[in-house]
């Protein structure tokens, strides 16, 4: 026969059992489909290369002082540039800058760049040219250049807009360019425009941070980098004593693990859990071909009798497997390419306005996913999955039939299997629970995860409380007077809506935006760090400068001492509020309400002019950083007191972010609000969120991994009772007569009950041990996703193989109770 007789066979064979076919085909599905889903996302996110040319050479700069960072200053810049290991370095950060002009005003996200970024990347310019040195110097020509997509939207893809003016804020700059499409996948946000970063190498500060990256020159290995960084970090230490600790060390790691490690152990997790189901759909198919094999034992014994090998035979039961698995994995490609991007709607966005973290969000997905797309990876692994579950659930049924007994098939009368193949069905079950259980046990520790995160308390009231943005970039307002007086007016305009409560304003916002800088003690001794230049300091601790009523918005309460006041201005005497974590931690036995504070020295000239600051009081704690991190020491300033220098620095980096609580809904109320701050500032908000919405966002990622978890283990929990049922249900339906000969002689219905569960319950336990011995290995895994579970928490491993036990007991009860009904006299007659 040829192939395409066996195939036609095939098909006619699937056909002639329609419902055995379309169980086989749908659970199938569901493993290939889950597992087509899962890997798009990891062909978008590891697999598919860089849209940068050889950017196999292209490394990201990483600095560990006891944890790693690859955000940077100036003085690491000019030593790393300095490298002859490197063909190109260049730094780069994104700010949000209105745009000004003949349009409306808008807030576009603007990429800061040193020239040799463009070169770095293979940056193409369509129209004009790209930046030079005389552009990239200190105190260069204000230049820009447009993406592609702002120079279409706004400028109607005019060539001409080259040699024009844009305003970014109220500085003019002239456009020297337009790049074509392109994705360096740096930023969070795609540019609307790029300016020249302009670094002047002699103005160190430890403000101006920003990410590099570096081009290794052809035939340099990463090692070779790492070594040259030791020497550089050596002669640095040495040159600029007390710039950096003895700690410190200078590295590189390439580009693509840089912009994916994050999101690695969330993707390897859900690999596993999507392999475990597929392997527990294809043990459940298996089964279900075992028993059509045992139908079929006459329908082979006659071919063999006729002459048919034993070779030929098991090319049509493969074939037929063949047939199942393609046509699953034609639903399952379908189902998973529609689901995915169902799935990652739940995902949360990167976070574009969190310096020097690329967010909580998938990287390299684009937006709305528009990078997880089928392609040819994504087909042969669908293919390369369709051909291995074939062979996996396939070949025992196959071999079951290629090795029939021709006279023991032919003399029976009804079917059976034999007591080995009932210990192989059994033994397939085992595994299906024992993988199931191996899932559900991770699903409720994600489960508790997202219950625990839920009860977290954020130090804040996030209900009713409308945010926004509005950047005050190159405007008259990024000075003290100016933000001050922006502030203050604004907050009279709210205060005059209805729906409004209270209403203030701040650089920064818990979850999202976080700032820190070092503070002294006056008249307490304090110790040296090494960084951007000696640096003397108590201690480290969140900074946050905000306007009157930012406690009452966000309802943290105050514990000791007062809040800021409309009297603590400019030239009045500088005061500053800690949290209770900074309290405990920097005065145990004493009380910080008597002392006063110098704030960020060393960090930058400007901030020698910071007042000395008295401790006016105590609030409680927030869990600024993340609702899975603990509380850190904060401080909190007001903007009226902020040097000019210190607030243009602060509204450069992030827009400040208005914060209204309202009587009403709030995202209801912000339309409203939103015109009310632009009519009084004259400047266009951005990025209109709830504070709820912004700590779903913050704990997306993870009810998003225990939403696929409890969708993965349900599944295989639901595949594993149907394996034991239909396991369960063949077995009634082999021991009918004997069920019948023993009710016939006297055995109740409770005796065939209990008979029948406790083979149910001795293929439960073996597979129930197995799990829970699997998940107790296998808990590490998983533990970087959990938060305040252990990964091998008891009440977990406890509950999950109870209702797995419960769950056999149940696929055993019903075959159970179906066989106690069966009539004694018609047992017998099937016999």
């Amino acid at each position: 026969m040829t192939i395409r007789e066996d195939l036609r066979y095939g098909v006619r064979s699937l056909c002639s059992a329609p419902g055995v076919t379309l169980i086989a085909l749908l659970t199938l599905a569901v493993g290939i489909g889950a597992n087509t889903a899962i890997f798009s996302v990891v062909n978008a996110v590891v697999l598919r290369p860089l849209t940068v040319p050889d950017a196999d050479s292209l490394v990201r700069f990483i600095t560990t002082t006891g944890t790693s960072t690859s955000v940077a200053g100036v003085p690491e810049y000019e030593a790393w540039r300095r490298q002859t290991t490197f063909d190109e370095v260049a730094a780069h950060r994104l700010e949000y800058v209105n745009l000004t002009g003949p349009a409306d005003a808008e807030q576009i996200p603007v990429a800061r760049v040193t020239r040799g970024f463009f070169h770095l990347f293979r940056a193409p310019v369509a129209v004009g040219r790209a930046f030079t040195a005389d552009d990239d110097r200190p105190g260069g020509a204000r230049v820009a250049l447009l993406s592609d997509e702002l120079w279409r939207r706004r400028f109607r893809g005019d060539p001409a807009v080259v040699g024009r003016q844009i305003f970014l804020g109220n500085v003019a700059h002239d456009v020297v360019g337009v790049l074509a499409p392109f994705d360096t996948e740096q930023f969070d946000a795609a540019p609307a425009a790029w300016i020249p970063f302009q670094i002047d190498p002699q103005r160190i500060d430890g403000g101006n941070l920003f990410t590099v990256t570096g081009r290794l020159k052809p035939g340099v290995r990463m090692a070779d980098a790492d070594a040259s960084l030791a020497v550089a970090v050596a002669a640095f230490r040495r040159d600029r004593p007390g710039s950096v600790s003895a700690r410190t060390t200078w590295s590189v790691e390439p580009l693509w693990d840089a912009m994916i490690g994050s999101v690695r152990p969330s993707l390897n997790v859900l690999l596993g859990a999507v392999g475990f189901l597929l392997l527990i759909a294809c043990a459940n198919v298996a089964n279900l071909l075992l028993v059509r094999a045992d139908v079929r034992t006459r329908e082979m014994a006659v071919k063999t009798a006729l002459g048919a090998s034993r070779g030929r035979i098991l090319t049509q039961a493969l074939t037929e497997a063949l047939l199942i698995a393609l046509a699953s994995g034609v639903v399952g490609l379908g189902a998973g390419a529609f689901g995915v991007r169902a799935l990652l709607t739940m995902y949360p966005s990167a976070n574009p306005y969190r310096l020097g973290n690329a967010g909580d969000g998938i990287p390299r997905i684009g937006a709305d996913a528009a990078a997880v797309t089928i392609d040819w990876r994504v087909l042969a692994f669908t293919t390369l999955v369709c051909l291995t579950t074939a062979i996996v659930f396939g070949l025992w049924p196959a071999l079951r039939l290629a090795r029939v007994d021709v006279v023991a098939a032919m003399k029976r009368v009804s079917g059976g299997l034999s007591a080995r193949h009932t210990r192989l069905r059994a033994a397939i079950v085992v595994g299906e629970i024992a993988l199931a259980l191996t899932l559900l046990i991770g699903a409720i520790l994600m489960i508790r995860t997202s219950v625990a995160l839920s009860d977290t308390d954020a130090g804040f009231d996030p209900n009713n409380v409308v945010t926004m943005r509005t950047s005050v970039t190159a405007t008259r307002f990024e000075t003290r007077t100016g933000l001050t007086e922006l502030t203050r007016t604004v907050a009279a305009q709210l205060q005059a809506l209805p729906g409004v409560t209270v209403s203030s304003a701040a650089c920064c916002m818990p979850l999202e935006t976080v700032w820190q800088l070092p503070f002294i003690v006056e008249g307490r001794p304090p110790d040296t760090l090494t960084r951007n230049g000696p640096l003397t300091y108590s201690g480290f601790a969140g900074w946050t400068f905000a306007a009157p009523g930012y406690f009452d918005v966000m309802r943290i309460p105050i514990t000791r001492g007062r809040d800021f006041t409309d009297r603590d201005a400019a030239g009045g005497p500088g005061v500053v509020v800690i949290n209770e974590e900074m309290a405990r931690r920097f005065w145990p036995d004493s009380d910080p309400l008597n002392d006063r504070l110098i704030l960020g020295k060393g960090m930058r000239r400007e901030y020698d002019q910071e007042p000395l600051r008295q401790i006016v009081g105590i609030v409680g704690n927030v869990r600024a950083l993340g609702l899975t991190r603990p509380p850190r020491p904060e401080m909190y300033v007001p903007i009226a007191q902020e040097p000019d220098a210190v607030t243009a620095l602060n509204v450069r980096l992030l827009p400040l972010v208005w914060m209204v609580r309202t009587s009403m809904d709030p995202l209801a109320a912000a339309p409203v609000i939103a015109k009310t701050i632009e009519r009084a500032s004259g400047l266009p908000v951005a990025r209109v969120r709830s504070m709820t919405q912004i700590i779903g966002e913050s704990t997306a990622r993870s009810r998003f991994n225990t939403w696929l978890m409890t969708v993965f283990g349900g599944c295989a929990a639901l595949l594993a009772a149907i394996g034991v049922y239909g396991l369960m249900a063949y077995v009634v339906q082999q021991r009918t007569g004997e069920i019948g000969i023993r009710m016939a002689l006297g055995a109740d219905a409770s005796r065939i009950r209990r008979m029948l569960m406790t083979h149910g319950i001795t293929i439960a336990v073996p597979g129930v041990v197995i799990g829970v011995t699997a998940s107790w290995w296998l808990a590490r895994f998983i533990a970087a996703l959990l938060f305040d579970v252990s990964p091998r928490d008891p009440v977990v491993f406890i509950a999950a193989p109870i209702v797995f036990v419960i769950l056999t007991l149940v696929g055993a009860w019903i075959p159970a109770r179906r066989a106690i009904r069966v009539d004694p006299a018609t047992a017998l007659r099937a016999e």
